[in-house]
């Protein structure tokens, strides 16, 4: 057994992404018998951190996120002497290794860990076109989804609704990659021919330049609306009441959390026609892919009006991601990526 310090932009009870994932990691490596412990970057000051973590004395750190708590991964790494895996985030990846004034931290961030991890291979082409040098430290450890400890979520208390209503669900933090007013003109023609439509927004508003237009749009459109931000532990019963589950993202760092989450629940995914979402979404086989607004209004029809479509995809989608996706193999791709690094023995 050896100890690990991951360190995290976000850390449970958060629902972002980040959370969500190390949450589950962490759990999955604890149920392996590697000691390992969360630092939550935007809870605890980093010198607070740093004292933890040198009073720990872990035999590697991991982190999560290469801009955010790369930086104060590295200084530890070196203080310590002890291996840095960095995992990348969409963030990292798609915006912030382009970005003039955040892509030497990246860059510094990367060339100095031992490992690089990263949720797709699209991911590794990205960085490794960027830097070529990073290639061999490059490795793909797919997500997973896991729903521990669950509890009901009662949808008809915060919003009540006609009786065979149709809901399309937007689980996202509101903030411009996700794109959250994409749907709404796309599908008010839909709205207005079928009276028992329902789009739920659910999660932080994390730009609150983005949340209030957001809201300008929702307030003249009673059939959609934010519901706020649910815990973790009741979203798979949200998922299960949901019709459809939509992904507008620009971008994904690999797969989200949400588009994994909606197929182990057997929901109909209908998701923007990006390279994180087609890692999960075969489109017509797994869920439906849309490329613009008149595609997300027709696919999202088409949906509605066919249950047995509905029925088909969720079910192809839960079995992908059960074959293809369980928690296991992510423990196991991490536990893999440790065993390589020098210092460490599993």
């Amino acid at each position: 057994m050896f100890r690990l310090a991951v360190l995290t932009p976000f850390a449970a009870p958060s629902v972002r992404g980040n959370a969500i994932t190390v949450s589950r990691i962490v759990r999955g490596l604890r149920e392996r018998g590697i000691d390992a412990r969360a630092w939550d970057a935007s809870l605890t000051a980093e010198t607070a951190i740093i004292h933890e973590v040198e009073a720990e004395r872990p035999a590697l750190i991991h982190a999560f996120h290469a801009y955010r708590v790369g930086p104060l991964a590295l200084r530890l790494a070196r203080r310590l002497e002890v291996p840095l895996v960095v995992t990348l985030t969409g963030t990292d990846a798609n915006h912030d290794l382009f970005d003039p004034d955040r892509a030497a931290t990246v860059r510094r961030v990367l060339e100095g860990a031992a490992a690089v991890t990263a949720f797709h291979v699209s991911i590794v082409e990205r960085v490794a076109g960027a830097l070529p040098d990073l290639r061999r430290r490059l490795v793909v450890v797919p997500q997973a989804a896991r729903f521990d400890d669950t509890l009901p979520y009662d949808l008809d208390a915060v919003w009540p609704l006609p009786p065979a209503r149709l809901l399309i669900l937007f689980p996202a933090g509101i903030r411009p990659v996700k794109a959250p007013r994409t749907p709404l003109a796309a599908l008010d023609p839909l709205a207005a021919a079928e009276p028992r439509l329902r789009l739920a927004y659910v999660g932080p508003i994390l730009d609150a330049e983005e949340g209030a237009a957001l809201q300008r749009e929702l307030a003249t459109r009673p059939w959609a609306r934010h519901l706020g931000e649910v815990e973790h532990a009741r979203m798979a019963s949200l998922l299960g009441q949901a019709d459809v589950v939509l992904n507008c993202s620009i971008s994904e760092g690999g797969m989200a959390n949400s588009v994994l989450e909606a197929l182990a629940c057997g929901r109909a995914v209908l998701a923007s026609d990006i390279a994180g979402n087609r890692a999960l979404i075969e489109d017509d086989v797994t869920g439906l892919l849309f490329g613009g607004p008149t595609a997300l209004r027709a696919k999202a029809e088409r949906l509605l009006g066919d249950a047995a479509l509905r029925a088909r995809l969720g079910r192809a989608g839960r079995a992908r991601v059960e074959r293809e996706y369980p928690p296991a193999r992510e423990v196991d791709g991490y536990a893999e990526v440790y065993r390589g690094l020098a210092r460490v023995s599993a």
